[in-house]
């Protein structure tokens, strides 16, 4: 099995495995689109692909990403756990004597990540048509207004790329973009994200800051995008380790950007830090409620590039579960080698559907000392994105966190909550409107592990109430016989 080189290659092997249904009839991007698929999304069902749009525009692909076969198939793997024991394989080594022994160890880790390099090519699908001036409106585009109190319509699956203006270091990113006009859009850049920084050096070298927005292309590269990759990580080099062979890259029109060679359609354009931010939203966003208006910079289009039969990706987010689950999942999965490289106590850990990411994350850890804990619970609040984490809780290792009735069950059970509760404060989500200022809130931790006498506890713990494993087996055996499991 092998990763999707291209997003119509992505659509084609999801339709021959029965993941994908086409519509014919047509539909509308304002409203109807979501209204369509909001019901077959919460209900686990398939991708979709949209052939016509109202008022002639292309065909919309949306839910490809909605369930973990379809995230797995994504980056041509079986299961979403094989990816990361790749990078559980790269990362472990012998530790030998002596430095150049350590030295010289790492050398063959090095050489496979440097193997992953972008290669650059002249000849791109994403510019068989190129369309510049006036001719490169935002209008050939079927964007979706997805909610009743959005503030218009907004494109929802983008990849977002800018570079250092300093280093020319690219990031790529997913950030909504609403459409204000045929050639200019917001860009939501949240304070902590790599294009706001990139925005910030340009305004201290009063320049503009040049733009690409890749839609559709590998959908790796289309993962690569949302995952929460350390600074020292380029998303092109991390699409080449998901491919298993470097991404076909190619510079951009306008500037000097590398965009993704087989994106469905590449938006061009600048952002200039000197012009004044414009109001953005409402937005229904993941967390179920709208994100309500704020400033943001504008995005000035001046070039539109796309294959000459171009399909538009999109996404709807709502009220959990919706496709965005699926897109947390794989980067849960993925990333837990390089949290249990910092954290090597943490034995799994998992963000449910009800949390969006940020409000909840239930982590199991090989307990080994008193107050272990607040100790896992204080280093995760300072891991990356762990920072925006509302509630954390901890359980011992044989709690199964991806049960999340299951993870709640065991932990208050355990706990005494003048005892176990932590409060902290520190970094909130652009999107917590519930926090006490608009980037910064309180923080609980919930410490649901058995409580040892070394933690001031010396009554007996009781043990889970368990069947006898043969005789659960023979039961069973029986229920099955019997029709009735």
């Amino acid at each position: 099995m092998s990763a999707p080189q291209s997003m119509g290659q992505f659509v084609n092997d999801l339709e021959k495995r029965g993941w994908l249904r086409r519509i014919a009839e047509e539909v509308d991007p304002f409203l109807e689109v979501t209204a369509l698929c909001d019901p077959v999304m919460k209900a686990g069902g398939p991708a979709l692909l949209f052939e016509k749009t109202k008022g002639g525009g292309r065909p919309i692909a949306i839910n490809l990403f909605g369930s973990r076969q379809r995230m797995a198939a994504a980056l041509g793997v079986e299961r979403l756990e094989d990816v990361a024991a790749r990078i559980r394989a790269m990362m472990e080594m012998e530790i030998p004597d002596g430095l150049w022994a350590k030295v010289r160890s790492a050398l063959p880790k090095l050489k496979q990540l440097a193997a992953f390099k972008p290669k650059e090519v002249k000849n791109a699908s994403c510019q068989e048509v190129i369309l510049e001036g006036a001719r490169a409106s935002l209008d050939i585009l079927p964007i979706l207004t997805c909610w009743p109190g959005d503030a218009g319509p907004f494109i929802t699956l983008p990849q977002v790329i800018t570079a250092d203006p300093q280093t020319g270091r690219q990031n790529i990113g997913m950030y909504r973009m609403q459409k204000f006009g045929p050639q200019t859009t917001g860009m939501h850049w949240h304070r902590h994200k790599g294009g706001a920084a990139h925005l910030a050096k340009a305004r201290a070298l009063g320049q503009k800051l040049p733009v690409a927005v890749a839609l559709g292309g590998p959908p790796a590269t289309t993962y690569a995008a949302c995952a929460p990759l350390p600074e020292a990580v380029d998303e092109l080099m991390f699409s080449g380790f998901l491919l298993e062979s470097p991404l076909r890259v190619t510079k951009a029109v306008s500037c000097d950007l590398l965009v993704p060679a087989e994106a469905e359609a590449v938006i061009e354009g600048y952002v200039d830090p000197a012009e004044p931010m414009r109001v953005e939203g409402p937005f229904g966003d993941h967390t179920g409620f709208y994100s309500l208006e704020d400033k943001y910079p504008v995005f000035h289009v001046t070039h539109i590039t796309h294959r000459k039969d171009f399909i538009y990706p999109a996404t709807i987010v709502g009220r959990p579960p919706m496709e965005d689950f699926y897109l947390g999942l794989a980067t849960e999965r993925i990333f837990l080698p390089l949290l249990q490289a910092v954290l090597p106590e943490v034995v799994d850990y998992h963000m449910p559907a009800e949390g969006v990411f940020h409000n909840l994350v239930f982590v199991a850890i090989d307990k080994q000392y008193p107050g272990h804990a607040f100790k896992v619970m204080n280093a995760l609040w300072g891991t990356g994105q762990m920072m925006f984490a509302k509630v954390l809780v901890i359980v011992d290792k044989h709690v199964n966190v991806q049960d999340p009735q299951e993870a709640w069950w065991e932990a208050l059970n355990h706990i005494d909550p003048q005892r176990d509760v932590l409060f902290t404060r520190g970094p909130a989500d652009a999107l917590d409107h519930a926090a006490q200022l608009p980037w910064l809130h309180s923080k609980m931790g919930l410490d649901g592990t058995r409580k040892t006498a070394d933690e001031g506890f010396h009554r007996p713990w009781p043990e889970r109430v368990e069947m006898t494993p043969e005789v659960q087996k023979k039961a069973l055996d029986k229920l099955k016989k019997w029709g009735l499991a």
